[in-house]
């Protein structure tokens, strides 16, 4: 995003995305980053069984490197926004990256258990949180119109890479060591600084536009105006001065807490909280779920395969459909549905007793699981704008922590308590199917009862989120407000004061026609507006 102080005389205001461009660099970007962040605190388990060896430690010890790994990733949310707000996306990921990669070759080195909870577990898990949050909100500022295919494209770097990491990760082992293996990790990780490094931020390209003011004034100043004009123009200055103080007074929260008056963003939180609780139950215990039941252990393991395989392809294929144009005005529905249909299946297979039940199982929770992580984040999009959405996913992802060191824990212990598999999958099942209908209940009764004007997203923008264009529109009225204020004093000039201007006038008029009318293209009509716009209050505050 690569934030920065107005300028001068600049109109602050979102540009459009380009829905394209350099925005598909930027997907390819938070592809990688994706995949490393979800796939490499499970690729490292493959480690685990010599580490138990060399630092004779159990299971559960070495188990711990992968738990806070994702604690870093989801609690450090609110850090990661604060950084990003204040620093920009390119800055905070290329410190990630390095971070993340040093965190490794660090744990390389390491001679007891401790030593790798820092390295690996909290260096490296908050190099990849440094790198997660700020890819996403990039790809949010680069698509609009074909964000949920944005976003199902760079969902699906999460399943391509546990297929990829974990093989490699298994080579390396046989080759290497697992010394060997964290040092050539660590190198593979530092490829999260280039994809920081192509994280172009985009600006107004205003520069252009305050050189022509500039060389007005230059002209102005030339002209014999009088003391009266020099008042109008230290007048003019000294509201612009106030209105750049406002501007950037306004824009120094590291942390936007407005979000929670957004009941949309309450009703969504409150969903995903209940979501996690029993999403990555499943998965987990689906192994020794099929070994309980006389699964041989290669067959059992080739399960969480067919998981992948069949997410890779469903994450895309969600983010098309929900970017469909009688689809993308309900998407919160649709995400509902996709939570209800991962619920159900849970629930279904929890009878399951033989291997080609839980490949069916498999197949049904690929999908279901694919279309929730293609629709979660561009879910929240929707509901905060692109503005707000660097506050907003920072403190979900606080509260998904709390859920994620809540849910499966939880159920490891119900499992030895029990020893019964079907419990936890009908608890799990009934939580996410919990879920789908509180979000899909709260949002029609909440956000969309009484008001059959508006679609239901679009309520929950109007409650707290709002579009950029929409913002860009209210900086106009602000800068025309300003205009309005300071218009007195410039005509309470004299007559040789008004010959000058319309002297100056048509010296700005050939320089518009020379250049093509002077409002700089691609920025799109309302944000060209505000800039031509910006240049003519100018030249009436100037005199």
């Amino acid at each position: 995003m690569g934030r920065a102080d107005p300028e001068e005389g600049q109109l602050p205001a979102p540009v459009k995305p380009p829905d394209g461009g350099w925005g598909w660099i930027v997907l390819l970007g938070c592809f990688v980053i994706t995949g490393f962040s979800y796939a490499f605190p499970k690729a490292v388990s493959v480690y685990f069984k010599e580490l138990m060896k060399d630092f004779h430690v159990g299971y559960s010890d070495t188990a711990w490197i992968s738990s806070i790994m994702l604690a870093m990733l989801y609690g450090t949310g609110p850090v990661c926004s604060i950084m990003v707000n204040q620093f920009g996306c390119r800055p905070v990921m290329l410190i990630g990256g390095l971070l993340a990669s040093s965190g490794m070759i660090l744990a390389s080195f390491t001679t007891n258990i401790i030593e790798l909870y820092l390295t690996a577990g909290v260096l490296t898990g908050l190099g990849m949180a440094l790198n997660f949050q700020p890819s996403l909100i990039m790809l949010g500022t680069y698509f609009d119109k074909r964000r949920p295919l944005a976003n199902g494209l760079a969902a699906a770097g999460s399943p391509v890479f546990l297929s990829s990491l974990s093989p490699l990760g298994q080579l390396l082992l046989e080759k290497f060591g697992w010394r060997g293996g964290f040092l050539i990790m660590g190198g593979l990780l530092l490829n999260c600084c280039t994809c920081g490094a192509v994280m172009r931020p985009l600006e107004m390209g205003m520069k252009r536009k305050m050189e022509k003011v500039q060389d007005k004034y230059e002209v102005k100043e030339m002209l014999p105006m009088g003391g009266k004009s020099e008042e109008g123009i230290s007048t003019a200055d000294g509201t612009k001065k106030a209105k750049k103080a406002k501007k950037s007074k306004k824009g120094k929260k590291l942390l936007d807490f407005s979000i929670f008056s957004n009941r949309g963003f309450i009703i969504y939180t409150i969903s995903k909280f209940i979501l996690v609780l029993g999403l990555f139950v499943p998965p987990i215990l689906l192994v020794n779920y099929a070994k309980d039941t006389g699964v041989p252990d290669t067959e059992a393991a080739f399960l969480l395969s067919i998981i992948g395989f069949i997410d890779i392809f469903a994450r895309p294929a969600c983010g098309m459909v929900a970017g469909l144009k009688w689809v993308r005005p309900h998407v919160a529905y649709l995400f509902s549905f996709a939570m209800l249909f991962n619920g159900l299946t849970d629930i279904c297979s929890a009878r399951a007793s033989n291997y080609t039940g839980l490949v069916i199982f498999c197949v049904f929770f690929g999908i279901s699981y694919g279309m929730v992580g293609a629709l979660q984040f561009e879910v929240l999009m929707a509901i905060v704008g692109s503005q707000k959405f660097s506050s907003a996913i920072g403190l979900v992802l606080l509260i998904e922590a709390v859920a994620v060191l809540i849910g499966p824990p939880s159920a490891g212990r119900l499992v030895d308590a029990l020893k019964n598999y079907e419990v936890i999958f009908y608890l799990a099942g009934s939580e996410v199917v919990l879920s789908a209908l509180f979000l899909a209940m709260a949002t029609y009764c909440c956000l969309n009862w009484g008001k059959k004007a508006a679609p239901p997203l679009e309520k929950s923008l109007a409650a707290g989120g709002g579009s950029d264009t929409e913002e860009a529109e209210s900086d106009v009225q602000e800068a025309e407000e300003h205009s309005s204020n300071n218009h007195q004093p410039a005509h309470s000039t004299d007559d040789a004061v008004a010959v000058a201007s319309e002297e100056v006038n048509h010296v700005a008029a050939e320089e518009q026609s020379e250049e093509g009318g002077g409002c700089p293209e691609g920025d799109g009509e309302v944000l060209a507006r505000a800039s031509c716009n910006t240049d003519q209050t100018v030249e009436r505050d100037s005199f």
